[in-house]
């Protein structure tokens, strides 16, 4: 008996120590009965007094289609204060924020009397809620299918008119970019404003696409906005290619007053992929990953430290994965290929380390039978494994982790993926699962799968500054009777906090988590 006490107390004191590597705590708000069964969150944010807005596109009919916008008003207790229902339907949603007290809608719409695309915003105060409405840019063209498709791997310029907004990380400015082409007419401009609607910047960028379209992805601005940068993919017209080779090569775009400066990257042998920049301390840096192969799998992860006036490239890194990396995404299988790997987020410690995250995400499409003998088209979205990376100062490679995770989804993504949160030196995923545990293949080596059931568990997986991997349950599906949406919370990295929508049905509230 008193062997059985000692190994229990041993047990429960290892069980203690684990529990101490995850200082969170979380709370429920209360339920809320929602009338708006079918909806997407589209943006959540805080309200300038600890308070939280949310904006929900909603969906009603025997045929779901778009409806109108709910806005949700939130105290910092996470009690509902006021709902607004904003009927407006048509234009295609961009993206939402809030600056100043005010909340911004961003659409894009077809003007068929005057045969344009126009850019509007779409701006109220938090209370009342009134909208007004200005136009930013206007473009002629015959209406498309898809303007703004997004597609990680291939892009349409055959289309005629093709349009992409990107913000900066704490939306303080977007560019606007469109692209027409059609016969000889081929133009391609990019604008610049600020979150409160002023134009700062606006450049031709004609020039640069008679050789190459251009498919921005990110991008970086200056805190007086006089400086630009624009990651993208530069796509070739007038080469060949074998059916694997890529078509592309990434590269970096400066816009300014002055005019416009671009740089690539790639070496022989060294094949730039999913570069993000960052702009920090007064270097301009851009990380991602390379192949050493022009195909489409990946080897390591690149660095390269810019010069943020001449875009003079002043070092370069390229680190190879490493076996621990390897070792946690195949096993023993070492001749798998590592590919379709999509920049998340990164973070900048106060040591100037980079704490760098993406995404095993993919599309895959089949035909199946409907309900009445047809056929019908599914496009199923994957958001697969977890891959982070910590590089010093000079952009050498501290360690690289793989979590291999394994989720797929028709329709709302918000519940699939992940969420991240890096505070002094560690970094937490976030994921929810309807598995009840991972499967544990050796030591640190963990697999989570999407599991059958429709209540889902709240993991956290913690890499520390080490690189160590360790996970725990933080909120069994019991406690959560509604899934969060958890690659869409709102982050409070001042003091340690997470907030995440849970809805399900006709019910809804707000769970808040809290790293100590």
């Amino acid at each position: 008996m008193q062997k059985i006490s000692l190994f229990l107390g041993l047990f429960l004191m290892s069980f203690l120590v684990w529990a101490q590597e995850f200082p969170m705590d979380y709370t429920f708000g209360e339920k809320y009965n929602d009338r708006y069964k079918y909806s997407n969150l589209l943006t959540i944010a805080e309200d300038g007094t600890g308070g939280t807005i949310l904006v929900r596109a909603y969906y009603t009919g025997l045929i779901l289609r778009p409806k109108g916008y709910v806005i949700e008003h939130y105290n910092k207790e996470m009690q509902l204060l006021s709902e607004y229902n904003y009927k407006f339907k048509g234009p295609e949603f961009v993206d939402g924020y809030l600056k100043n007290g005010q909340l911004y809608l961003l659409f894009l719409e077809y003007n068929i009397e005057e045969g344009t695309y126009e850019y509007w915003a779409h701006r109220s105060p938090l209370d009342p809620f009134s909208f007004t409405r200005e136009k930013l840019v206007s473009f002629a063209s015959d209406p498309v299918n898809s303007p703004l498709d997004k597609n990680y791997y291939n892009r349409n310029f055959n289309s005629g008119f093709t349009t992409t907004v990107l913000f900066s990380e704490d939306k303080n400015g977007f560019v606007i970019s469109t692209h027409y082409k059609k016969g000889k007419n081929n133009r391609h401009d990019i604008f610049l404003f600020t979150a409160s609607l002023k134009r700062v910047l606006y450049q031709d960028f004609s020039d640069e696409v008679e050789e190459k379209n251009y498919a921005f992805e990110r991008m970086a601005v200056s805190n007086d906005m006089s400086n630009v940068y624009i990651i993208g993919k530069a796509y070739f017209k007038k080469k060949r290619f074998t059916a694997l080779e890529r078509k592309f090569q990434y590269e970096l775009i400066q816009l300014n007053a002055q005019g416009i400066k671009t740089q690539n990257f790639d070496t022989p042998g060294k094949y730039s992929e999913s570069l993000t920049p960052i702009l920090n301390q007064g270097n301009l840096i851009c990380i991602g990953f390379y192949a050493d192969r022009k195909d489409n799998r990946y080897n390591g992860l690149a660095y390269f430290k810019l010069d943020p006036v001449s875009l003079a490239v002043k070092s370069r890194k390229y680190n190879p994965f490493s076996e621990q990396f390897m070792m946690d995404k195949f096993g023993q299988e070492y001749d798998k290929e590592v590919k379709n790997l999509v920049f998340k987020n990164v973070a900048v410690t106060p040591d100037n380390s980079i704490l760098f995250n993406a995404e095993e995400y993919f599309v895959t499409n089949s035909v199946q039978a409907n309900s009445s003998g047809g056929r019908l088209r599914v496009e199923r979205f994957h958001h697969n494994d977890i891959v982070s990376a910590k590089l010093d100062e000079e952009g050498n490679m501290v360690w690289a982790r793989n979590i291999n995770k394994s989720e797929v989804t028709q329709g709302d993504g918000d519940y699939a993926s992940y969420s991240a949160f890096t505070k002094d030196g560690n970094t937490y995923f976030f994921i929810s699962t309807a598995a009840d545990n991972p499967q544990v293949l050796n030591k640190e080596r963990i697999i989570f799968k999407q599991g059958l059931s429709r209540n889902r568990n709240v993991f956290v997986i913690q890499l520390n500054k080490e690189g160590k991997m360790s996970y725990e349950k933080i909120i069994d599906s019991k406690e959560a009777r509604l899934p969060l949406k958890v690659s869409n919370p709102l982050k409070d990295e001042t003091n340690g906090k997470m907030l995440f929508y849970a809805k399900r049905g006709n019910k809804k509230q707000l769970v808040n988590v809290a790293i100590e």
